[in-house]
């Protein structure tokens, strides 16, 4: 039976929601295709999303960022935990390759582990990166504390994504330069049917209410300022985490008989920060954005650009997200002109799919 080794970083939840909709897209290729999912993303992900069989093997493949939340990138921390991953490579890169030699996968896709190239390679299956972005962009841009070599570890992860056969780059991305063959796709977004109908009358919603979901992927967002939010009578906050008890503005979205991508698609408004995922399905769901910038994340212009060039979307900064100064930005993104290009049409599942689904061709044994 062919099988596809799926790589995927841990970091937040934006890895992984690029890979379903392309597995998903190759098992209506390869249909009795089965998947390995090497990861840290819980299981719990995947339920209800993969429609082909798999199984988690939960072994940490990179290290992304260290955050303090979703919106503060802890430098020193990050550059640490890269120096401790590092500091047993060669166990991590042989361990890699011994459990590939032994599940014998047709192809190995990584979004986006360095560690699984490297692996693949020496294991001698092919190789594929699915990338927006790699992680030598990211961590180019922080400066490492004096006790760590950082030209060393870039060196490293440089010369690992230099390994891979093929690297399939995801619409909206930064330059990349490290991979030897690099071909374009499109957008990947696989967005949820709205249930807008369903949500108003759940909520009880009064006319002319505005729902806002509020939500910064997967690395939570521990706090709001609630109290000075419940000014804003005009809006119904669905909020990604925990919320006071009493609050008349704000519904947590767990406590909704919706899942998040269903709820993506049936609010007026989504407040965020630019990461792929809820950007892209924003955009293809023709919902608004409010987003909130961390300007040290290497895919964060691109996002921003697309979202500006095929959607709608208005800044909110920092220090007014913090502070409950939400209104302005809220309104000027309601008052939504028309985008300055069509939309792209969100082929990446299924360009990603048709390039992969080569290698299973003739399924090895």
């Amino acid at each position: 039976m062919p099988l596809i080794w799926a790589a995927i970083s841990g970091h937040g939840f934006g890895h992984a929601a690029q890979v379903v909709p392309v597995l998903n897209a190759l098992h209506r290729l390869v249909p009795d295709l089965r998947v390995l999912l090497r990861t840290t993303v819980p299981p719990s992900f995947f339920k209800d999303r993969l429609s082909l069989p798999w199984d988690v093997s939960p072994v940490q493949q990179d290290v992304g960022c260290v955050q303090n939340g979703p919106l503060r990138i802890d430098v020193e921390a990050t550059w640490r935990e890269h120096h401790r991953f590092h500091s047993s490579w060669e166990e991590r890169l042989q361990t890699e390759i011994e459990a590939m030699k032994t599940a014998r996968p047709n192809v190995v896709l990584a979004d986006t582990p360095y560690l699984a190239l490297a692996a693949g390679k020496a294991a001698a299956v092919p190789t594929i990166a699915l990338a927006s972005f790699t992680w030598d962009l990211v961590l180019s841009e922080y400066v490492a504390p004096p006790s760590i070599d950082s030209r060393t570890t870039l060196q490293l992860i440089r010369q690992a994504y230099g390994e891979a056969d093929l690297a399939l780059r995801i619409n909206p991305a930064p330059k990349m330069e490290i991979f030897r063959r690099i071909i374009d796709i499109g957008p990947i977004a696989e967005p949820a049917p709205s249930a807008r109908e369903r949500l108003t009358e759940f909520l009880e919603l009064a006319p002319g209410e505005q729902t806002v979901l509020v939500g910064f992927g997967g690395i939570p967002l521990d706090s709001l300022p609630f109290n000075r939010l419940e000014s804003l009578t005009e809006y119904r906050f669905i909020f990604d985490g925990s919320i006071p008890s009493g609050s008349r503005r704000f519904v947590a979205a767990a406590s909704l008989p919706f899942s998040f991508k269903t709820l993506m698609a049936s609010v007026d408004l989504i407040m965020t920060k630019p990461g792929y995922g809820t950007v892209v399905e924003a955009v293809a769901l023709r919902t608004s954005l409010v987003y909130v910038r961390r300007y040290n994340f290497a895919d964060e212009q691109p996002l921003v650009d697309y979202v500006h060039r095929y959607g709608w979307g208005v800044e909110l900064s920092f220090d007014d997200f913090v502070h409950g100064h939400w209104e302005k930005s809220l309104q000027r993104v309601r008052s939504r002109s028309t985008p300055s290009e069509h939309i792209l049409s969100a082929t990446g599942a299924d360009d990603a799919a048709m390039l992969l689904a080569r290698y299973f061709s003739t399924t090895r044994h």
